[in-house]
C-alpha cells in the first residue's frame, strides 16, 4: 500500500500544476482579446484638418454657421480676415452692406505634382489623365441676420482647377469637398473669440 502511495505521488503533485498553467494560459489569451477589442475602439473618426501645425480631429462646423454679433460688425471682421490672409476683395461682385462679400480666384497651387495632391484636398476631381496645373478657388461669404444680434454665415467656394492638353490650357469648375469653407470658417469663429473645435461637433 505505502509503494503505491509513493508511485502516485509524483502525479498527484503534477496534476495541480497542470490546472494552474492552463487556467494561466486563458488569463493571458483572455486579456489578450481584451485588449485588442479596447484598442480597436474610437477608430471612427472625422476628418482630420492642420492648423498652425498642429494636427487636431473632429468633426466640420456647421455651415451656415450662428455667431452673436451685428452684421455691419461681421462683415468688417471677414474683410479683415480676408487682408491677413492675402486675399483680395472682388468690390465688384461683393455688396457689403448687405452682408455679401466676395473673393478675387485665390490660387492655392501650381505645378502638376502639388496640384494634383490640392485638388482632390479641395475638390471632388474626376477619375481623368487630365494633367493639371493649377488650382484655385473664389471664396463667396453671405451673412444673413436672423435678429438684432444674431447672424447666419454661409460660405461657398468655388473650386477650379486648370488642366493642360498640348497647347491649349483651360479652367474647369470642379465640385467642392468643403474644405476651403471649413478654413474660413474656423478662422473667422477664432476671431471672433469663440473656440472652433469646442463649437464644433466632436466626433
Amino acid at each position: 500500500m505505502t509503494r503505491l502511495a509513493l508511485a502516485l505521488l509524483p502525479i498527484l503533485v503534477f496534476l495541480p500544476l497542470t490546472v494552474v498553467s492552463q487556467e494561466k494560459g486563458i488569463d493571458t489569451q483572455t486579456r489578450t482579446i481584451r485588449d485588442s477589442a479596447t484598442n480597436d475602439k474610437g477608430n471612427d473618426v472625422s476628418r482630420t484638418f492642420t492648423w498652425d501645425g498642429k494636427t487636431r480631429v473632429r468633426n466640420r462646423l456647421p455651415n451656415p454657421y450662428t455667431l452673436v454679433s451685428r452684421r455691419d460688425v461681421l462683415v468688417t471682421m471677414i474683410v479683415e480676415l480676408l487682408k491677413e490672409n492675402k486675399m483680395i476683395l472682388d468690390e465688384s461682385a461683393s455688396i457689403l452692406n448687405e452682408g455679401l462679400v466676395v473673393t478675387q480666384p485665390v490660387v492655392f497651387s501650381k505645378g502638376p505634382i502639388i496640384t494634383r495632391t490640392e485638388l482632390n484636398r479641395y475638390a471632388e476631381v474626376p477619375a481623368t489623365d487630365q494633367i493639371w496645373t493649377r488650382g484655385r478657388y473664389t471664396l463667396t461669404v453671405d451673412v444673413q441676420s436672423v435678429d438684432g444680434i444674431k447672424n447666419n454665415v454661409y460660405v461657398t467656394a468655388k473650386i477650379e482647377g486648370r488642366s493642360e492638353s498640348g497647347i491649349f490650357s483651360e479652367w474647369s469648375t470642379l465640385e467642392s469637398s468643403g474644405v476651403a469653407e471649413e478654413e474660413f470658417l474656423s478662422k473667422l469663429v477664432t476671431m471672433t473669440g469663440s473656440d472652433p473645435d469646442q463649437d464644433g461637433r466632436r466626433p
